[in-house]
């Protein structure tokens, strides 16, 4: 694949993207703008490439069908936990749109840094970057969607804390990425989709 266009409609074709709103913004925010090189040959196909520091920019197939669990809409205030190169954080923004916002957190300072110098290309004024604290996610923050692109040991119940009522969450746990809403008892309920690889969370 030599295009991002080529990309996103090799990923419509294996079925891992078919929301409208999803395919636009993968229409419009580029990989190759979150590379470190964009002359590699590689940067379309569908499997990570490294970004320094042990981290990754995901697999292609891997984002799209999260992204697609997540279900983001616009308007929606979103957090993207492990925003690495930013891209993932870019597509939310794109989605969410002018009255919605994202929030990446990133651990990693050099990669905050890369992940912002990123996101300016796109200026949205609707999404930052911001190195992690301590504490995961974002604390005294409520949020319609959390996205976190790192696999945890165990499900990290403090992020339920940080979700509101309806809201939904899209975390890979060990080799499987869980799909959660949290009811209107604050409980969180959903399903398990198995057969993952991701860095591990760090926190």
């Amino acid at each position: 694949m030599n295009s991002n266009s080529e990309m996103v409609d090799y990923l419509v074709d294996v079925g891992a993207l078919h929301s409208s709103d999803i395919i636009e913004a993968f229409r419009n925010v580029d990989r190759a703008d979150f590379v470190h090189d964009r002359s590699v040959e590689d940067i379309y196909e569908d499997y990570p490439l490294g970004i320094g520091l042990g981290q990754t920019i995901s697999q292609p197939r891997t984002v799209a069908m999260m992204l697609e669990m997540l279900s983001p809409k616009e308007g929606q205030k979103i957090l993207d936990i492990g925003s690495g190169s930013g891209w993932t954080t870019a597509l939310l923004a794109y989605i969410a749109g002018e009255s919605g916002s994202v929030i990446g957190v990133e651990r990693v300072a050099e990669l905050v840094r890369f992940g912002r110098k990123n996101l300016e290309k796109y200026n949205f004024k609707n999404a930052k970057i911001m190195e992690a604290s301590d504490e995961l996610g974002v604390e005294g923050e409520k949020f319609d969607r959390i996205l976190v692109s790192a696999a945890a040991e165990e499900f990290p119940h403090e992020l339920k804390n940080q979700l509101k009522i309806g809201g939904k969450i899209v975390i890979p746990v060990q080799n499987s990425i869980y799909e959660m809403t949290k009811d209107e008892n604050g409980e969180l309920d959903g399903v398990e989709h198995y057969g993952f690889t991701f860095v591990p969370l760090i926190y």
